[in-house]
């Protein structure tokens, strides 16, 4: 392991100085893709990583990366990053964290004139957060191939303003192609967005993976009636199959505990009024687990009781899957680099996967990656109290500088 630390002081300043663009009222942060206030975070990252000696490259897509050299530049390069865009009522350290510990790893190298091996470069993806233009995590999927970039580019927002356009306005729109390169590795480093590390007492997660997700929209539709004359044994109501898919899929998530989740996000009756028995609804579901074998027969289970409950309640049903994204195991190699790195530097830890998608989700499928947790309080996170501890935010930047460091002084045999 090579002495050297980053300096934690200068990383949390730098973290509130960015924090200070699109600062909400309520002490978050409200810097959505492509807008002015992405722009001046962009540019103001840019200058940072300049002054640290770093050249630029902006990709079609907006995607930023910053280059710092290395002794053998033929080599593949050591990629970390993540994004500077937030929910509009985003917090101060999800996704720039990530960013800004690059910064503070190309910074560290430099005040101990470290040269690496390999150039190290960190970067900023575009659109991560899917607030204003969706999907999610469009600027690393195009990169990584899982987007066609004309289809993003005629995305809209809500104003009805096209991604390309937007891009181009604020004048990111780089000529680089958007296509995956050879990396020798990729880290990402990220506040946890749940409570288990600081239940725990955990101060960092060495992540071996992401879960599985799968959204579905889910319609019953029934019989349209009034809802005083029409007896409750007669109905064609499809809220009495809603109540028990509910029930039956809270238990399908307790049967395979501890890591799968199931959520219903939002629900839509037609045509919604008080004194009507709706003719459909439809329900969205999310489901989750880390390992795809258990998420198959998950979904496969879901269908099972979809279907038996529409039969049982005379109803009609449809389910929509609406995305999926298979479980994701990080490359061992460079999971092994985080778990040397912490016992090296001392801190506890616990091995976990990912609840929540990342750009590292797409970036796994073309290039080595792995990714670093430190808790966040209460586990809260899309949120303006999102908080993490200095010590946490120091401690995790450390091991993203060794892990990075084991990579880039690794020379393929």
């Amino acid at each position: 392991m090579i002495e050297a630390n980053v300096n934690g002081e200068r990383l949390w300043q730098t973290l509130m100085e960015m924090a200070k663009i699109g600062a909400t009222e309520n002490g978050g942060c409200n810097r959505q893709a492509l807008t002015d206030l992405d722009k001046q975070g962009r540019d103001l990252f840019i200058n940072w990583c300049e002054e640290a000696g770093c050249s630029i490259q902006v990709d079609e897509m907006g995607n930023i990366f910053a280059r710092r050299a290395g002794r053998n530049n033929s080599l593949p390069a050591v990629l970390t990053g993540s994004h500077l865009d937030t929910q509009p009522t985003g917090g101060k350290f999800d996704g720039v964290y990530g960013v800004l510990a690059g910064l503070e790893v190309i910074r560290t190298l430099n005040d101990n004139d470290i040269e690496t091996e390999a150039a190290i470069e960190t970067a900023v993806w575009t659109n991560e957060e899917g607030a204003r233009f969706s999907p999610a995590m469009v600027g690393s999927g195009v990169w990584a191939g899982n987007f066609e970039r004309d289809a993003v580019y005629s995305k809209t927002d809500k104003q009805g303003l096209r991604f390309e356009d937007e891009l181009r306005r604020i004048g990111y729109l780089g000529e680089q192609p958007a296509q995956a390169r050879p990396l020798a590795a990729a880290f990402e480093v990220h506040i946890e967005q749940g409570p288990i590390l600081e239940a725990e007492e955990k101060q960092i997660g060495v992540l071996t993976g992401v879960q599985g997700m799968n959204w579905y929209d889910i319609t019953f539709t029934g019989e349209p009636c009034h809802a005083g004359p029409s007896p409750m044994e007669s109905r064609k109501d499809p809220f009495m199959g809603l109540h028990r898919l509910l029930a039956a899929l809270y238990q399908l998530a307790e049967n395979n505990a501890p890591w799968s989740r199931v959520t219903f996000g939002d629900i839509k009756a037609e045509p919604g009024s008080y004194n009507t028995v709706p003719e459909s609804l439809t329900i969205c579901v999310d489901l989750r687990h880390p390992d795809q074998t258990t998420l198959n027969a998950m979904d496969a289970e879901l269908r099972r009781l979809t279907k038996q409950i529409a039969l049982e309640c005379q109803l009609e049903y449809h389910i929509h899957q609406e995305w999926t994204s298979e479980a994701v195991s990080f490359d061992s190699q460079c999971v092994n680099a985080v778990r040397d790195a912490v016992k090296n530097l001392g801190y506890s830890h616990k091995e976990m996967v990912s609840g929540a998608g990342h750009d590292s989700v797409y970036l796994s499928q073309v290039v080595p990656t792995s990714m670093i947790f430190i808790p966040c309080e209460k586990g809260l996170s899309h949120n303006e109290a999102e908080n993490a501890e200095p010590a946490d935010v120091t401690a995790g930047a450390n091991v993203l500088l060794q892990a990075m460091l084991s990579m880039a002084n690794h020379v393929p045999s």
